[in-house]
């Protein structure tokens, strides 16, 4: 795969989302997504050697672009009850703003094998350490129990914005997932919160 990133590259990026969202990962052939990208069937395999590639790079992209704005949100922020504000407001109005690609995190990836999977838990790294950051920040702050086992809180939280996304796609969208922030960081700060 070229290392070279042009118009091209994202143009087959955003084709790849709307046919994975569209027809299921394992159901989208590499011309429907050059189709949808404007782009010969060729030109696919200039920047990427299999389809596997084209999702992992895709959420590289993607989740790299989120966790983008979560630091710019969060750089600024002295409090880590902010900060987790932050993060389950850019979460939900994120996903909720482009149901393509919450269709696909949310739905193709379980459905994907578990290399691929390893691969594209790789690009969620930033976001989970964001997260553990959050929570180290607030036990500083004495905000958050001292005694938090940070490794699976952070994955609990991760984890339960997670399922929301994906009842809220499940149930056709019939509601606004970014109305569910206050309420989801609520339900955090009831697990965190030192009392004081």
């Amino acid at each position: 795969m070229t290392s070279k990133k042009n118009d091209k590259y994202y143009l087959i990026l955003q084709g790849a989302l709307q046919v994975f969202a569209e027809n299921g990962y394992h159901r989208s052939q590499v011309s429907k997504i050059a189709k949808a990208a404007g782009v010969a069937d060729g030109t696919i395999y200039l920047y990427f050697k299999r389809k596997e590639d084209i999702l992992i790079c895709l959420f590289q992209e993607k989740l790299g672009e989120l966790v983008g704005k979560f630091h710019e949100s969060v750089e600024g922020t002295a409090d880590a009850v902010e900060a987790l504000r932050t993060v389950c407001s850019i979460h939900f109005s994120e996903l909720e703003s482009n149901p393509e690609f919450a269709y696909v995190t949310q739905i193709e990836l379980r459905q994907s094998d578990l290399e691929l999977r390893k691969e594209i838990g790789n690009a969620l790294k930033p976001y989970i350490v964001l997260i553990e950051n959050i929570l180290e920040q607030g036990i500083k702050e004495q905000k958050f129990r001292s005694d938090l086992n940070i490794k699976l809180v952070r994955n609990l939280i991760f984890g339960a914005m997670d399922e929301a996304v994906t009842s809220w796609l499940i149930s056709g969208r019939k509601y606004s997932l970014s109305d569910q922030a206050e309420e989801t960081l609520s339900f955090f700060l009831n697990g965190v919160s030192s009392g004081q």
